[in-house]
């Protein structure tokens, strides 16, 4: 039974890791008080959902536009530098956005002009920071580490939005950003301990033992044009952008595409609204349940990720993840009582920290170390455009039919889409998580 609980060997193995955890679960806990800030304050300006939903877009462009940089930078640069560089920027950032509140600031775009600085930041030290866990523990954590910071996130969503409204309401928008501002140092703060992260010269034993582990540890297996999997990547290739990269190993093809299915297809949460008014007459607290439900789910699964962690499988993890998260949703675009409703989206939120972490492990151990900054840029665009794209899907079919019809549909062909891909990629299927790693960590 224990080994299905949450999984700490990360925690006891690296004092760096430990760090790196902290600063991300205080740093993501500002994040969602910010958010909510910013809606509120937004909305208090404009009164105009338009001007609400510019939110996403003066987020989603720099990170788009800025997250493939961002990976080149950490594969020619000192990831720690990347990420300290970053961090300083967010709290800059968040301490502007703390003085235009205590201005009394009226300018709608002062205001996304900060917040498109910060996800600028964050798009230039996100790539970098995905790279870290993979050097610091053995590969048999590597899942562990990533399920603990999902959990962190998982945490941070579930309890920041509710702290967010008890501070806006007793003291206003400047202690909401303040709090963020304070949250965003004490981020940098734990990034002071972690050790230089340069990137590992290709041919050393440290990077020939990262680049080779997933190889070593399995049968070759062939790939869609018939030949073997790739091994470690020579000297030549490393310029290689990181679309190509992920589009040469089926496994990170088949990663990616069961990721794009599940979020572009089936994402539901520009539908809650709408499901919330024609079944449960709008109430607000019903809303805001949703959106719990989800993280309360992914909560859930965090505890007993050890059963996940520790399992080898991880590639048909993903995939039967992801297939249930569609299932689930459509559960949900079906479901009456609000009791079977909510109960849908814990499982689909289970189900979506199953398929991140098992993805992200995956992702991190099937790329070598010269090109994880790149590899890792793009897995960041796509968590980032696949659901804000999926949302856009379920309103326009929402609109066309209704959103059960939106959510049902969504749900049974994103399944439908990771079932083709299971049978079409047997290296994703057939993946297993390589053998501990015997480098010493730091």
């Amino acid at each position: 039974m224990r080994d299905h609980v949450l999984d700490l060997r990360p925690l006891r193995a690296s004092r760096a890791y430990r760090d790196l955890w902290a600063e991300s679960a205080v740093g993501g806990l500002g994040f969602q008080i910010a958010n909510v800030a910013v809606l509120l304050q937004v909305w208090e300006l404009t009164r105009s959902p338009l001007w609400t939903g510019t939110i996403g877009l003066a987020t989603a462009v720099p990170l788009l536009t800025l997250g493939l940089v961002g990976g080149h930078l950490a594969d020619v640069h000192d990831r720690r530098t990347l990420m300290r560089l970053a961090a300083v920027g967010q709290v800059l950032s968040a301490a502007g956005l703390a003085a235009q509140a205590l201005a009394g600031n009226r300018s709608v775009w002062l205001l996304l002009g900060l917040v498109a600085a910060g996800a600028a930041c964050n798009a230039l030290g996100s790539p970098a920071r995905r790279t870290v866990p993979p050097r610091l523990l053995p590969p048999d954590q590597v899942a562990a580490g990533l399920a603990l910071q999902n959990l962190a996130f998982q945490v941070a969503m579930l309890v920041g939005p509710a702290l967010a409204g008890l501070v806006l309401a007793r003291w206003d928008l400047p202690a909401a950003y303040g709090l963020q501002a304070v949250a965003a140092v004490v981020a940098l703060l734990g990034l002071v301990r972690l050790p230089p992260l340069p990137p590992l010269p290709v041919g050393t034993p440290a990077a020939t033992a990262l680049a080779a582990g997933a190889e070593a540890a399995r049968p070759a297996l062939p790939d869609d044009a018939g030949g073997p999997t790739p091994g470690p990547a020579p000297r030549r290739r490393a310029a290689a952008g990181g679309w190509s990269i992920v589009w040469r190993k089926p496994t990170l093809r088949g990663a990616f595409a069961t990721d794009v299915a599940a979020t572009v297809l089936a994402m539901p949460i520009s539908l809650f609204p709408l499901v919330n008014e024609i079944r449960f007459d709008g109430d607000p607290r019903t809303l805001g349940l949703f959106l719990s439900a989800v993280a309360v789910g992914g909560i859930g699964a965090g505890l007993l990720s050890g059963a996940v962690t520790r399992a080898t499988r991880s590639g048909a993890l993903q995939l039967a993840a992801a297939a249930t998260w569609g299932v689930a949703l459509a559960g949900f675009g079906l479901a009456g009582p609000l009791w079977l409703a909510l109960a849908c989206l814990a499982v689909a939120g289970a189900a979506d920290t199953v398929s991140v972490v098992t993805r992200g492990a995956l992702v991190q151990l099937e790329t070598p170390d010269e090109f994880r900054g790149r590899v890792s840029s793009v897995e960041h665009v796509v968590g980032v455009a696949g659901p804000e794209v999926g949302n856009f899907r379920g309103g326009v079919l929402a609109s066309l039919t209704s959103a059960p019809v939106a959510l049902v549909a969504g749900g049974l062909v994103a399944s439908a889409v990771v079932g083709l891909v299971a049978w079409r990629n047997a290296p994703l299927r057939r993946y297993r998580t390589p053998a501990p790693d015997p480098l010493p960590v730091p």
